[in-house]
């Protein structure tokens, strides 16, 4: 009773954490946090005052549509580019030079080039050799621009999502390797169940920052005639010269790139629970 007591007291009586000083950074902080608020008021202000119900119910399902579209695009693009990564991956961790040096070229091409220009080349260059491409039965997936859309979002982010991959199994510790072959483990054995489990929980978070750049990157696809969130904004803003279009598209991004975070926070806080002391 008494051990309780003094527990209690303890809790009471126990001295106050001393102000903070307010210091030049953290003036200035409070400053640009203020700021940045009153932007955002002034945003919200200025699109309910200038609320056109009429532009909501004609553009809204256009917007749903290429809403879809861009979900689409990056979805099937990430999961190709997955697949694609880990074996590129693995040859860049390889001890045979000629596929090491292949996959380093890839990946050094598709990190080191713009995106757009990825795009252009695979859009517009593959069609010079459209007789080629017809003689080989091609033609018809490289005139579509969806296709290619898809194509060069799959290359660019399997490069990225390859190193990522590559990083984070460097970074298990040799040990579990050398533990798993005194247990009798095959190498596949070993990577499939010991080394890739741990390397996807180092690798959680650059993979939601690359779901997140191709979810803005998707923007482009609007230039090839694709008609994502971001085309379909374009020809909203063509038939109506209201800048309130974009905004509207900006705010739709903001809040895919927002519940993303969330979820990756989440999932982050599920498969790490071991790892908390």
């Amino acid at each position: 009773m008494t051990t309780i007591s003094n527990m209690q007291t303890d809790r009471v009586f126990r001295p106050a954490e001393p102000p903070r000083p307010w210091t030049g950074a953290r003036i200035t902080g409070h400053i640009l946090v203020a700021i940045w608020l009153a932007l955002f008021a002034g945003l919200a202000i200025y699109l309910y005052n200038s609320w056109q119900i009429d532009l909501v119910e004609t553009y809204a399902p256009r917007y749903w549509n290429g809403l879809k579209t861009t979900l689409i695009l990056v979805a099937l693009s990430i999961v190709l580019g997955a697949l694609l990564s880990l074996p590129v991956a693995l040859a860049r961790m390889s001890d045979n030079r000629i596929l090491g040096g292949i996959a380093y070229a890839y990946v050094y091409f598709f990190r080191g080039t713009p995106l757009l220009a990825q795009i252009f080349l695979i859009y517009y260059g593959l069609g010079t050799f459209r007789p080629f491409l017809e003689t080989i039965g091609l033609w018809g997936f490289f005139r579509e621009a969806w296709y290619c859309a898809v194509l060069a979002f799959t290359l660019n982010t399997a490069a990225y999502q390859a190193e990522i991959l590559r990083g984070a199994i460097l970074s298990v510790p040799k040990g579990q390797w050398e533990g798993a072959h005194a247990l009798g483990l095959s190498k596949f054995q070993t990577f499939r169940k010991i080394i890739l489990p741990q390397a996807l929980i180092v690798a959680l978070r650059p993979y939601g920052n690359e779901i997140i750049l191709m979810i803005k990157g998707s923007a482009i696809v609007a230039i090839i005639t694709v008609y994502d969130l971001m085309g379909e904004t374009r020809r909203a803003y063509s038939r109506t010269f209201d800048f309130q279009t974009y905004l509207w598209a900006a705010i739709i991004y903001l809040a895919i790139v927002e519940v993303l975070r969330n979820i990756i926070e989440w999932i982050e806080r599920r498969i790490t629970v071991h790892l908390i002391r």
